[in-house]
């Protein structure tokens, strides 16, 4: 078995007065490919929200290799080697594609420098393109594919992404399967979320479905798809 990373155990997640975690346990482990499913409104962008720092569980408890990170900031939890790609993906508009790439650039908590500049531009070649483009230039699929590259430039441990090919086309569709094929490949432990759960059921080790907030499936993709019933219930296939 590999070892637990990124651990959650009894998440409980409101949104005011709305209970949109419910004691939820969830992991990952280092170098696993999660997918993340579920209907719109089921609480995957939320649970990334809640390991992210970003918004906060009313009780639980989560980890991060072994360290409780329950009330950390979200800035020590990137420093502690999460990279969080978020559905409308982020980037900054006023700073070209290099200067995007550039800033985000440090060794990883290991002191890893697998992915460097060159690498980075080497797996996105439309970014080496388009260097001096201000990221307010770029098309929907080159801003994600910048999003992705500059979250790559942190040398993380931990990829998490967020509606990966939301509203692009499907070329570009595909060449963002691509990469994170590559990203799979290169052992870092991802979290993946998109609408497409076939395209991400080739590429994952281990598939969670939610529900209200809850998980209703846990196991590898062959399980998945051998069980149309729950596909069709809880996927809408």
């Amino acid at each position: 078995m590999k070892e637990m990373l990124l651990q959650a155990q009894a998440l409980n997640t409101y949104y005011g007065s709305s209970h949109v975690l419910r004691d939820l346990n969830f992991s990952l482990r280092r170098g696993e490919t999660l997918g993340l499913m579920g209907r719109n409104g089921m609480g995957k962008s939320t649970l990334l929200k809640t390991l992210m720092g970003l918004v906060r569980c009313r009780s639980g408890r989560i980890e991060l290799a072994g360290r409780d990170i329950t009330q950390a900031p979200t800035h020590e939890i990137a420093c502690a080697g999460v990279a969080y790609v978020p559905e409308g993906r982020g980037i900054f508009g006023n700073l070209s594609v290099k200067e995007n790439l550039i800033m985000a650039a440090r060794a990883g908590v290991h002191g890893q420098l697998d992915w460097t500049y060159d690498r980075v531009l080497d797996t996105f070649p439309r970014l080496a393109e388009r260097l001096q483009h201000g990221g307010q230039q770029l098309s929907g699929g080159e801003q994600q594919m910048l999003t992705i590259g500059r979250a790559l430039m942190t040398n993380p441990d931990v990829l998490i992404l967020d509606e990966a090919t939301e509203g692009l086309a499907p070329l570009i569709a595909r060449e963002i399967w691509r990469i994170c094929e590559v990203i799979r490949d290169s052992g870092i432990s991802s979290i993946i979320v998109d609408k497409n759960w076939k395209h991400v059921a080739q590429i994952t080790d281990r598939n969670v479905i939610l529900v209200k907030g809850e998980v209703v499936f846990e196991g590898d993709s062959p399980h998945l798809l051998a069980d149309p019933e729950l596909l069709q219930k809880h996927l809408g296939v």
